[in-house]
């Protein structure tokens, strides 16, 4: 692999030297980036005064159009709201209660779980816990369920077997080596069950609701008080019971409990409302028009969604910030770029990139069936991975994008910018520039310092303003100005594959294109 990745390495530093790079522009960025800075502002309001914004709910349609707002007010051209179809009622809550009232008193952690129904005010009940068969086929699983029917009546259930989460001796690094940049690993293949775990709890929900238990009880399974609590994938109160998800020390606590032969009793009370006018979502865009290119487009974004665990800072109020800085910067030096430089705030992210690739579908289409618009697009830069400071990009194109691409951004080196890497995935998933992969199109994501990102804010009730660094959002609005800058200014869009060179749709690469410095 080392080989590999030395040998592309040196044929884009071949490709190298193409690039103008304006080092009065980049000061320029770089001063307005660092004293005059908007970001923690942008981050309080889509956190502190948002708060979670859950794709079509009302928390995320203020933020949306205080978003537009903003951007006006700093000079961005027909700021607007890009209508599409969630095709399903947004959800909000406004309160959680959850208590232990019996063998002993407590106050319990926990989160309710986006898209479930509220409990029919401050409900009582006895604990008890399903623990399901491993690995069940539909015959064995069926068994297994007809046999709680009596168990679960008016109960509080808590479902699966308590998760036992060990002390991490060995914390994994808040920043990135340079080496480590470029090339992450992919994720190990995971072994086939008869029923998968997403089966398995889909029929425990109906279970629980046409046996009329009154709360279903999840356990975190994470360390230290988090509680991750993403969505059900139902996106139909009617079809489940309400979800309580508790952090995993209070869950483990229930569960011993339980093994010791002990009565236990909760009192829960989730409060919750769903919404209808948000079946239509919403994507935000506002324009730096450009000038003899102006047709041309070069796109900059980020998912404006959160989910509900927390207020949604370093997921992903931080991206929007940083983008919205970047596009802000740009148009207080007076810049006339060539192209139009397109900011994009996305919903609907956490359920699967649905307004990017609205956005794709219906403005690009893709290399097998492309409207006019496709290809007219430079690049589209996504930022969606937390608070850290930028190391390193990764485009789908040849190795001539990423070596545009390590030229333009080579100046921040001394900023920990390692550089990029070249990529034939089409294979969607992760963030919003695999939408515009997936399509076809130059995709860019940009690799950050994970800081506390994959350990403890990503989709936690740990996710608040208070987890911001503010110098690293700085250096990553400053890289993102600089780069989409001179995309908008060079000659040509960044190089695409040749028509024979593009992977199929869906397909994986085998081995990265990189370049550095």
């Amino acid at each position: 692999m080392v080989c590999r990745i030395a040998a592309s390495l040196g044929f884009c530093l071949l490709l190298a030297g193409q690039e103008r790079i304006d080092s009065d522009v980049n000061d320029r960025i770089r001063q307005e980036a660092m004293e005059n800075s908007r970001i923690r502002r942008t981050v309080h309001y889509l956190t502190d005064v948002a708060g979670p914004r859950l794709t079509g709910s009302p928390q995320c349609r203020a933020a949306s159009e205080w978003a537009a707002r903003q951007m006006s007010e700093w000079g961005l051209s027909d700021a607007r709201l890009e209508p599409w179809d969630f095709g399903r009622h947004g959800w909000s809550n406004q309160r959680v209660a959850a208590f232990l009232t019996a063998p002993v008193e407590d106050t319990l952690v926990g989160k309710a779980l986006p898209w479930t129904p509220g409990t029919d005010g401050t409900v009582t009940g006895q604990c008890v816990q399903l623990i399901p068969p491993e690995n069940p086929v539909q015959e064995q699983f069926t068994a297994w369920i007809e046999g709680q029917r009596e168990i679960v009546r008016d109960r509080i259930v808590l479902v699966g077997r308590h998760t036992e989460v060990p002390v991490n001796f060995k914390p994994p690094a808040l920043r990135l080596e340079a080496d480590l940049t470029l090339l992450r690993p992919a994720p190990a293949a995971q072994a086939a069950v008869p029923l998968t775990a997403q089966q398995i709890g889909d029929q425990i929900d109906r279970f629980l609701r046409d046996n009329r238990a009154l709360v279903r009880v999840n356990d975190s399974a994470r360390p230290l008080g988090q509680v991750r609590a993403s969505q059900n994938r139902a996106y139909d109160i009617t079809q489940v019971p309400p979800t309580l998800i508790l952090r995993n020390e209070d869950f483990g606590r229930i569960s011993r409990l339980l093994e010791e032969g002990l009565a236990v009793e909760m009192e829960v009370q989730i409060a919750s409302r769903t919404h209808p006018e948000g079946r239509t979502a919403y994507n935000v865009l506002a324009d730096i028009p450009g000038g003899d290119k102006r047709d041309e487009i070069v796109m900059l974004g980020g998912h404006i969604d959160s989910l509900d665990g927390a207020t949604g800072a370093t997921d992903n109020a931080t991206g929007a910030a940083v983008m919205m800085e970047a596009a802000r910067i740009l148009k207080a030096l007076g810049v006339q770029p060539r192209r139009t430089i397109r900011l994009a705030l996305w919903g609907g992210e956490e359920q699967g990139l649905l307004g990017s690739q609205a956005h794709v579908r219906e403005q690009f289409g893709t290399a097998e069936s492309p409207k006019p618009a496709f290809y007219r697009l430079a690049a589209c830069f996504n930022l969606d991975s937390g608070t850290g400071r930028i190391r390193g990009l990764s485009v789908f194109g040849p190795p001539a994008a990423a070596a545009a691409l390590n030229e333009i951004v080579q100046p921040f080196a001394r900023w920990g910018v390692a550089g990029a890497a070249g990529s034939r995935s089409r294979r969607l998933g992760g963030s919003d520039h695999t939408s515009f992969a997936a399509a076809g199109l130059p995709g860019i994501g940009l690799l950050q310092d994970p800081i506390e990102y994959p350990t403890s804010t990503w989709h936690t009730n740990l996710d608040a303003y208070e987890r911001i660094v503010e110098d690293d959002l700085k250096q990553a609005a400053m890289v993102v100005a600089s780069a989409v800058y001179h995309l908008a200014m060079r000659e040509q869009i960044l190089p695409r594959f040749a028509p024979w060179e593009l992977p199929r749709p869906g397909t994986e690469a085998a081995s990265p294109a990189a370049a550095g410095p």
